[in-house]
Order: C-alpha cells, then structure tokens, then sequence
C-alpha cells in the first residue's frame, strides 16, 4: 500500500503541534508548581529535565516539520520520474522541482484553491493527481485547455482543427525524435516507428475546468487520451526544474542534467 505522505506530514504537525501547545498551556506550569522531585527550589534546568518525553519530542519536531509543510505545500516539491511517458524531456530516475503556487495556493491534502494565481496553459510541463484513484502523481504535458478540441490521428497532433507545428529532428530506431510547439512552447518528442497498438486515435472537447494532457513519448504515454481530462482539483503544480538524476540505488547520483523543463 503506497504511503500518502502529505497526509502523514500534516497529521504529524498537528499533532506535535498540539502536543507543544497543550503542555505550554496547562501541563508545564502544574510541574513548576509541584517543584522538583527530591527537595529544594525547581531551576529551569530542572524543569526541562523533568519534562515528559513525548513533549521534548513534539518540542523538537514541530518547527521543522512545520516549515516542511508550508514548503511543500505551498512553494516547492519534490518529486522522482518513475517511468519513460515523459521522454526526452524526462528521463526514469530524474528527481524534479515544482512549483506549487503557480496555479494558485491550495489547501493541503484536500487540493482546494483557497488563492487563485494563475491556470495551467498550453505547452505547461504539470504535476497532477491520476484521475481514477486521486492520488497517484502523474506528470504530463498540458495539451488542452476548456474548450478546446483535441485529435491525434496519424500520429499529428491537432489542437482546434490546426495541426500542431512540428519538424523531424532524428530517426532513432525503434523511435523518432520530432520537434514540436504547443502554446509557443518548443519541446521534443518520441513516436514510435510502425503502427502500434492502441495508440490513442480519435478526438476529444475538452470540459470547463478541465485539461487534456499527454506524454512527450507518445506511443508509451497512459493519458489523456485513455482515461480523459484532468479537473482542476487535482492539479499539484508546474514542473519548472531537474536538480538531480539518480536512476537507482546502485548507482551514483548524477547533476548532468540540471536545468529548467521545457
């Protein structure tokens, strides 16, 4: 069972926090009164010594993972590539920076904007949460926004009835690389060389408050085209940065690839 670590983060504050609070409020001072154990006058040593230490603890703990919080939520997070959709822009093991106010600031955990700040566009790089289960991290590309109509036939993408510009950059077998622009943003992608199964033909109108995404590697992406929009309610933020590659635990840790996300 995965780990719904925001959760955690914030059931964990809390609690410190209240723990903290609750000993500054009632309990410490009914232990300064009752003095020290063996005789003569409690020194503020004495009171530290004598304090329980599930409150030293929360003490300790809840200044840091207070900041995490607000980092997380609100500012940046980090995230880790688990897999290929997104190649060549990203790459298995690549560790991501987002930034988690440039679609507004949301409410952890819950994902309701409180503070609006802006709204994904076209050609965006976008941390989301998989519609089916609401809580998986996916990470695509913005293709569409409310309103637009979506096709990808013959592998061309076309958004409003205007093909998406692009030119061939490579043949890689079994892949080739094109250069394309969505939204004015330039990026590379993969399409797989023959006709592969299920490739996600067909057209799709894109509902309010919703966007179409799809991986950069287009034969190998599990998107929009499959399972369909993304709400905004379950937008994370927008992907901005690499700051470090680390495939797997066997191997080192590489900056070769630090750098912004296009």
């Amino acid at each position: 069972m995965d780990i719904d670590f925001p959760l955690v983060l914030v059931v964990l504050t809390f609690a410190t926090g209240l723990i903290w609070l609750a000993d500054k409020v009632f309990f410490s001072k009914r232990r300064q009164a009752a003095g020290p154990d063996v005789g003569g006058a409690a020194s503020d040593d004495t009171a530290e010594a004598s304090e329980p230490w599930l409150v030293d603890l929360s003490r300790s703990f809840f200044p840091v993972l207070a900041i995490v919080l607000v980092l997380r939520s609100f500012l940046v997070e980090p995230f880790q590539i688990p897999s290929g959709s997104m190649l060549p822009t990203l790459e298995v093991g690549d560790f991501i920076l987002v930034n988690k106010y440039a679609y507004g600031l949301r409410l952890p955990v819950a994902g309701t904007k409180v503070v609006s700040m802006g709204d994904p566009e076209r050609g965006d790089v976008m941390v989301f949460r998989y519609p089916e289960d609401g809580a998986t991290n996916y990470i695509k590309r913005v293709i569409g926004l409310p309103g637009d109509r979506v096709r990808y036939r013959d592998k061309q993408l076309f958004i409003n009835d205007e093909p998406v510009a692009r030119e061939f950059v490579a043949r890689l077998p079994p892949m080739e690389r094109w250069r394309e622009e969505v939204g004015g943003v330039e990026h590379d992608v993969y399409l797989t060389l023959g006709r592969v199964a299920g490739n996600g033909e067909g057209e799709w109108l894109v509902p309010d408050g919703h966007y179409f995404v799809m991986g950069d590697n287009r034969d190998n992406s599990n998107d929009s085209r499959f399972w369909g929009t993304v709400p905004d309610e379950l937008v994370v933020g927008k992907a901005f940065a690499i700051w470090m590659h680390w495939k797997s635990l066997t191997s080192l840790p590489s900056f070769d690839r630090v750098g912004s996300i296009d």
